[in-house]
């Protein structure tokens, strides 16, 4: 059976998008240009939004299966589709650019009009943030961040927010890393400093180069480096990724070049680029807010240019791997693996 023709219009329900916009200074016969514009950027955001979270949603189930190996097609979409929602972030930050040909006073022909609405209202990102791992705890403005949603899509977001986020998902990828555990791939390495009981041979080998690398200033490092990634019992409970995950997630960092660990380098990139372009979007808003409204209130009733500070500096999700970068050696000095684990890193059987 022939399938009908698929016409251009119908496919993208081009009916629907475009009798989308109903401005509010239209229906008050207001003189309002620019509400065109307002509406129009903040419905690609939704749209956008919404692949996001198809992007995101995928990547939760293929890293919430029983095993995902470092080199199977599963990680690799994985890689891909992070790598997507990071370049869709940029879009975003860019289309301020856009928004920002709006002058103070072409907003104020309608601002007034939109109240209570606000960009605070945005269910989707807030889903979007639980899914990608930002905690309720840890939010800013906690009492406030559901406050002018409807019940319905308060509902929506606890629910999200009780399931695991792909931080947790990723801790436990991490935490699967088989290097350490198998005594077979370390018989014929070569430590380079004295044994320390309990510490696995490569650990205190690298803690021993790390530390004896810090300049004066920065002997407390050594301290830090115990703290996130040797003291499992006494684990800052406000980090989302164990000493063990960090270890993982920092020996991946070390040994890239080597091929089984491209695919998670590449995905630890891709998280630390979306936690850097959702910053980057907050602090333009900011800035646009800041230049636009100065210091009043904003339209759903939060603090403007305040809140969006608070929220700046307190939404970064993947803030432990981008500590990492502060516990890295040279090249040179970097511990040589043994002739075992050069080969499980180099698909060589």
């Amino acid at each position: 059976m022939s399938r009908p023709p698929v016409h251009y219009s119908d496919y993208l329900q081009l009916e629907k998008i475009l009798d989308a916009q109903f401005p509010e200074s239209d229906k008050e016969k207001i003189e309002a240009h620019d509400e065109m514009l307002f509406i129009i950027i903040h419905q690609a955001y939704e749209v956008w939004f919404k692949q996001i979270l198809h992007e995101t949603d995928s990547m939760l189930q293929l890293m919430g299966g029983e095993k995902v190996k470092d080199n199977s097609p599963d990680l690799q979409t994985v890689v891909h589709r992070s790598h997507r929602i990071g370049t869709i972030l940029k879009v975003l930050v860019h289309q301020i650019d856009i928004l920002e040909t709006m002058t103070p006073m072409d907003f104020l022909d309608f601002r007034d009009l939109l109240r209570p609405a606000s960009g605070f209202q945005s269910w989707q990102f807030k889903i979007i943030e639980a899914k990608l791992g930002l905690k309720f705890e840890h939010r800013h403005g906690q009492n406030y961040y559901t406050s002018q949603l409807r019940p319905q899509q308060v509902d929506m977001i606890k629910q999200v927010e009780s399931q695991p986020s792909f931080i947790q998902l990723l801790n436990k990828w991490l935490e699967r890393m088989p290097f350490f555990e198998d005594a077979e791939l370390w018989k014929n390495y070569t430590p380079v400093a004295p044994k320390t009981e309990g510490a696995h041979i490569f650990w205190n080998d690298y803690r021993h180069i790390y530390a004896e690398g810090l300049t004066e200033v920065e002997k407390q490092q050594a301290q830090v480096f115990d703290q996130l990634f040797m003291q499992e019992t006494a684990a800052n409970p406000e980090n989302q990724l164990s000493p063990k995950a960090m270890r993982a997630a920092l020996f991946i960092m070390l040994y890239r070049g080597y091929p089984l660990l491209q695919y998670p380098y590449q995905l630890l990139n891709n998280l630390l680029e979306i936690d850097e372009q959702m910053a980057t979007w907050r602090f333009r808003h900011i800035n646009m807010v800041h230049r636009v409204i100065g210091m009043r209130v904003g339209t759903g009733g939060s603090s403007g240019k305040d809140y969006l500070m608070g929220a700046l500096q307190k939404h970064y999700i993947y803030k432990e791997l981008a500590m990492l970068t502060s516990f890295l050696i040279e090249r040179r000095r970097l511990p040589k693996p043994s002739p075992e684990l050069e080969k499980r890193m180099g698909f060589v059987s």
